[in-house]
């Protein structure tokens, strides 16, 4: 199973990711996430990996590649949050771009974003 939800607000817009993020569907996220950017308003743009239960190696390189980009995530739970944090590493993104970011749904979430170049 592969989900992804756009969660519309007046401040933000929210991917919510659910489900295996292994192929056929790793394809999904950036056309997802390039189309989602369109119209925002001013409004912020993040990519919520909370409810993944599966990340393959092509999911991981999918999210790298959004890093790259310039694309905010956030997520829970201590696999999430150690897979997100490892690949912003490999992306060469200081520690002071990183940091825990509160949600709603969880005290023990994870944002980060890589500006772009």
């Amino acid at each position: 199973m592969f989900k992804i939800s756009i969660v519309d607000t007046p401040s933000q817009r929210k991917l919510v990711v659910e489900g295996r993020l292994s192929e056929p569907w790793v394809g999904e996220l950036p056309t997802t996430w390039r189309n989602a950017r369109r119209d925002l308003d001013g409004r912020g743009l993040v990519i919520d990996l909370s409810s993944l239960t599966v990340i393959s190696r092509e999911g991981e390189d999918a999210i790298s590649d959004l890093m790259k980009q310039g694309a905010k995530f956030c997520c829970a739970g201590i696999l999430n949050r150690h897979v997100l944090k490892r690949l912003a590493r490999s992306a060469d993104v200081s520690r002071d771009r990183i940091q825990k970011k509160s949600l709603k749904t969880s005290e023990n979430s994870f944002a980060c974003r890589i500006p772009r170049s």
